[in-house]
């Protein structure tokens, strides 16, 4: 059963991903006041979007790297303090290329941010709870997302979008929070530094985890992870990735401007998006409460394939209620998805490459991130948004077939297990 630590790693874990999807997400609901602003064209608004994800590509990678060098918990420390500090910095811009800056450099923390908690939480969990453990951390994305649009909509009607950016510094009284839990045992050990993890292990009842200490780790990750043995599961994890972070932020990026496009006064948009946001929540906990009893490749492969039918449902809608039923339908399987894809990427690498397994198949995603709000702008004011959403609805049924082809089953095994 799990013990009062393993809940405390949950509940710093959680908080750290939702402030983070928080920073993420404030600039989709700051797209709209900004580019009437600065006059700004769709690709000009993508080009913002994705300025972020150009960052959060060398933070996902270079930090999952310092993750497996100086630890989970001062890593996550150091990419909290980047993303606050520059995402409040954005509210002082004065041009597109400033802000650009900025959230490039907010990108970077965010990137480096994203796998931590996960990593942190799959390597403190019970392995009978471990499914569900990672499932709530992912669903806290969606508390963050709601926390954006709703500042958003109180703040920008009443002081403007810079003092919503101010808000952004808020995650940093995390930092405090994160020196009071313990470093992972998993990683000590890896790292040699036994002594350490057994001290943690003593004052809070728990068993030593069994790792394998090897030698000069960090010196072949590349080759480990495109290695004969973990080869299909770095493949797969790149599609995933690749593929919801595309959908993901490629959609609601955007919803509220789609909504606003379409005659919608800028504070319903939000409001209307705070109502397909909220059917994430369903989503996540429905696909998290059948990772440890359906499966992780099932409960991915069944979501995934719903969501691209909801996308492909939105692109014939033609009505304002309708498109308002498949966002709803879209938001609820993609963020489910997500609950099992955070799951199961810390799960398919050994502990002393975890950290840069898991970081290297995020900022592949990132790269997708990158291209999904530029691309949906010009797609979208190329070939209308009809186009947009059957090639979402493409990119869905892409990640659901590969995890149908490359997917293994991880329930319920352990970590040690599966690394072999």
């Amino acid at each position: 059963m799990p013990r009062g630590i393993h809940y405390r790693v949950l509940l710093i874990s959680c908080l750290v991903y939702a402030f983070a999807a928080m920073d993420t997400m404030l600039i989709g609901a700051l797209l709209v006041p900004i580019a009437k602003e600065w006059g700004l064209s769709r690709p000009e608004q993508g080009l913002l979007a994705s300025s972020g994800y150009v960052g959060m590509f060398l933070g996902a990678v270079t930090f999952g790297i310092l993750a497996d060098r100086i630890g989970r918990r001062n890593t996550m420390g150091i990419t909290v303090a980047i993303f606050s500090l520059f995402t409040g910095l954005c509210g002082i811009t004065a041009s597109l290329s400033e802000m650009i800056i900025l959230r490039f450099i907010a990108g970077i923390g965010l990137g480096g941010a994203l796998p931590q908690p996960g990593v942190y939480t799959a390597e403190y969990a019970p392995e009978r709870y471990r499914g569900m453990f990672l499932g709530l951390v992912e669903t806290s994305w969606v508390y963050g997302v709601l926390l954006a649009m709703f500042i958003s909509w109180i703040v920008v009607p009443f002081a403007g979008w810079r003092a919503t950016f101010a808000l952004g510094c808020l995650p940093l009284f995390l930092i405090p929070l994160l020196s009071l839990t313990p470093e992972s045992m998993r990683y000590l050990i890896s790292s040699g530094r036994a002594d350490v993890a057994r001290d943690i292990a003593s004052r809070f009842g728990l068993s030593l985890p069994e790792v394998e200490v090897r030698k000069k780790a960090y010196t072949k990750c590349m080759a480990d992870i495109l290695g004969e043995k973990l080869r299909k599961r770095t493949l797969l994890l790149w599609i995933l990735w690749a593929s919801l972070v595309y959908t993901y932020h490629g959609i609601f990026i955007w919803l509220p401007s789609i909504y606003y496009d379409m005659g919608i006064a800028y504070v319903k948009s939000i409001e209307f998006t705070l109502l397909v946001t909220l059917m994430q929540i369903p989503g996540y906990y429905s696909a998290t409460f059948l990772l440890d009893s359906v499966g992780r490749k099932k409960t991915l492969f069944v979501y995934l394939t719903l969501a691209g039918i909801g996308s492909l449902m939105f692109a014939t809608a033609r009505d304002i209620p309708s498109i308002l039923l498949y966002s709803c339908i879209i938001s609820f399987f993609n963020l489910g998805s997500w609950a099992g894809l955070y799951a199961y990427t810390p799960e398919l690498y050994p502990t002393e490459i975890r950290g840069f397994g898991s970081g290297t198949a995020a900022g592949v995603g990132r790269i997708a991130g990158i291209l999904a709000p530029y691309l949906t702008g010009v797609i979208w004011m190329e070939y209308g948004l009809e186009t947009v959403f059957f090639v979402f609805s493409a990119v869905h049924m892409l990640a659901s077939i590969s995890t149908l082809i490359l997917g293994i089953e991880t329930k319920r095994r352990t970590l040690e297990e599966l690394s072999r």
